[in-house]
């Protein structure tokens, strides 16, 4: 290999620089990510917690599952929400709170239905409530704002348990606002409780439904002919 001299050595003004392959390397990497993005968020499929099992996230993974919920959007830097941790301990607690509450809502509730209400608190190895407070911080920050940023810190949480390979969903229902669930989850009187998530493996799931086309939901205000559907 012949080595050319330092006084020799061709000089590039970085004026005339070619700056076309960095442009190119750089949309290039932003496609990349697009691409990674819409196949993380085109494979998210809500799996009931009865079809999810064991193995559940190792504490690093539910750490980042959590981390995850930290990038959503938030208005004033409230932190309005915050998500409650089920542990196996807890399950039982939660499952005579479930019971309770049916019984409260249906005294001719059978034996058969207090089990299935019961059973509820037991599926997905990982179980933890998602929580919303009306009041935390500054109170002209509306409660709709404060769920949207609540919404938006769970979804981050299932793309992040559906980027780990685990499936997740939420549930909800009317044992949500039962007394006995604001007790046993220390709920402050501005704090709702939004809905339960849970993250396992998937032992089972349905086929992937049909989702809607963008211009199914879309319209655009134009100046000259009000809202008009699509974009």
């Amino acid at each position: 290999m012949t080595v050319i001299p330092w006084p020799l050595r061709p000089v590039v003004k970085p004026e005339v620089a070619p700056a076309q392959p960095c442009a190119r390397a750089a949309s290039q990497s932003a496609d990349d990510v697009a691409h990674m993005a819409a196949a993380l968020i085109q494979s998210r499929q809500t799996i009931l917690p009865k079809r999810l099992g064991e193995p559940g996230p190792t504490a690093a993974q539910l750490a980042q599952i959590l981390g995850a919920a930290a990038h959503a959007p938030d208005h004033g830097q409230l932190l309005p929400w915050r998500f409650v941790l089920v542990t196996e301990a807890a399950r039982k607690p939660l499952a005579d709170v479930f019971a309770q509450a049916l019984q409260e809502r249906d005294a001719a509730a059978t034996p058969e239905q207090m089990e299935q209400a019961r059973e509820k608190a037991y599926r997905s190895p990982v179980l933890m409530l998602a929580v919303v407070d009306a009041l935390r911080g500054d109170a002209e920050i509306d409660l709709a704002e404060r769920t949207v940023s609540a919404g938006c810190a769970v979804q981050n949480m299932l793309l992040m348990a559906t980027a780990l390979g685990y499936g997740s969903s939420l549930t909800s229902g009317k044992a949500l606002k039962a007394s006995g669930l604001r007790a046993l989850f220390a709920l402050a009187a501005s704090e709702q409780a939004l809905c339960f998530i849970s993250i396992g493996t998937v032992k089972s799931r349905k086929s992937v439904r049909a989702r809607p086309a963008a211009q199914a939901y879309v319209s655009t205000l134009d100046a000259g002919q009000g809202v008009v559907p699509g974009f």
